[in-house]
């Protein structure tokens, strides 16, 4: 297998857990673009990789592949200079905090030998694979209906919220954009694209901040009329009608959970995803059916995104998340931030109009 030379741009968190997961995958040279001296200082210390202060400093040398782990505002503009010079994308979520831009880089990526994909990460969990895939052979018939709950101390697991992006919706804060984009994505997916939505938010809990942290959503996942499957971004929906959706998540509860359940014509199906365990249902007053995937420590699900887009450069495969998947969460969720503050049912706009 060919060794890519990569470039992740951003150092926080999500960037540190991309450059150690490329490294892991055996077929990589990672390097690491950082402002921040003493971050980059520990970086290179503990990989054993080169880091640079800027991106026009990194981008003297060559690279294959850049990874965008910048604050949201930033990734269009950054994926529209890495594109434009040549270099394969992946785009941590969400693709941005608007639209501007993303129709000259989409234009951008047709006319370039480039590939482009949203790192929406749940995409590699093997439960979820799994659940999509029976989805789509109509193991279960249509589904009807999407529930999805989630919730976790978000502190414990980001103690410096409130230093970095999240205390804010310009760059990308808040939970809709922060962790309920990721459940959005996940059910456009399982299902197909979100048509329709009402939003409620509130700041209930997390000290520090104003941005929501507790979120309620319903939606109505659907074919949109007259829209392709080139079009929308989407394989064909295994859903033959409209399928209702609703969401619930906070960032403040003890249990760090996500349950995602299915109601179809002949069954049901659930994933827990917290505990890596796939369940189904076909008849009432029956035992659940279930399949086990874990226990699995957290950076496999982001080495099996790595390797999938390694495996989709080397021509064995498809990005994970197209950019106009990725573009169609983005408008579900300024969607929901403009349903949250006008408290109205929003209309996402066709793609074929």
């Amino acid at each position: 297998m060919s060794q890519r030379d990569v470039l992740v741009i951003g150092a926080g968190s999500i960037g540190e857990r991309h450059a150690r997961c490329f490294l892991a995958t055996g077929r990589a040279r990672v390097a690491v673009v950082e402002p921040r001296a003493e971050i980059r200082e520990r970086i290179a210390r503990d990989y054993g990789i080169v880091t640079h202060a800027t991106l026009d400093q990194a981008l003297g040398s060559r690279f294959d592949v850049a990874v965008i782990c910048t604050p949201a505002p930033l990734h269009v503009p950054q994926a529209l200079r890495l594109v434009e010079a040549g270099l394969h994308v992946l785009l941590e979520k969400p693709v941005s905090t608007s639209e501007e831009g993303l129709p000259e880089l989409e234009r951008l990526l047709a006319t370039r030998k480039t590939m482009l994909s949203v790192a929406y990460v749940y995409r590699a969990f093997p439960e979820l694979q799994q659940m999509r895939d029976r989805l789509m052979r109509g193991e279960w018939g249509t589904p009807l209906e999407l529930t999805v709950n989630a919730g976790q101390h978000f502190p414990t697991y980001r103690p410096a919220y409130r230093e970095i992006y999240y205390t804010r919706h310009e760059t990308g804060g808040g939970a809709i954009q922060d962790a309920l984009t990721h459940l959005l994505n996940l059910g456009e997916w399982l299902v197909g694209p979100i048509s329709r939505l009402v939003c409620d938010a509130a700041h209930l809990a997390l000290p520090g901040v104003t941005v929501e942290d507790t979120v309620h959503l319903l939606a109505r996942h659907s074919a949109q009329p007259g829209a392709t499957a080139v079009e929308t971004g989407h394989e064909k929906s295994p859903a033959g009608a409209d399928v209702l959706a609703s969401y619930a998540l906070n960032q403040h509860q003890a249990p760090n959970e996500i349950h995602v359940q299915v109601v179809c014509e002949r069954g049901t199906v659930k994933c827990e995803v917290h505990s890596q365990r796939l369940k189904w249902m076909t008849a009432p007053q029956t035992d659940w059916q279930q399949q086990e995937f874990g226990p699995r420590e957290r950076d496999a699900v982001y080495r099996a995104q790595a390797e999938a887009f390694l495996d989709a450069l080397d021509g064995r495969g498809h990005v994970a998340c197209s950019l106009r998947e990725g573009w169609q969460t983005l408008r579900v969720n300024l969607a929901a931030l403009q349903s949250a503050r006008e408290g109205s049912w929003q209309i996402l706009p066709s793609w074929a109009g």
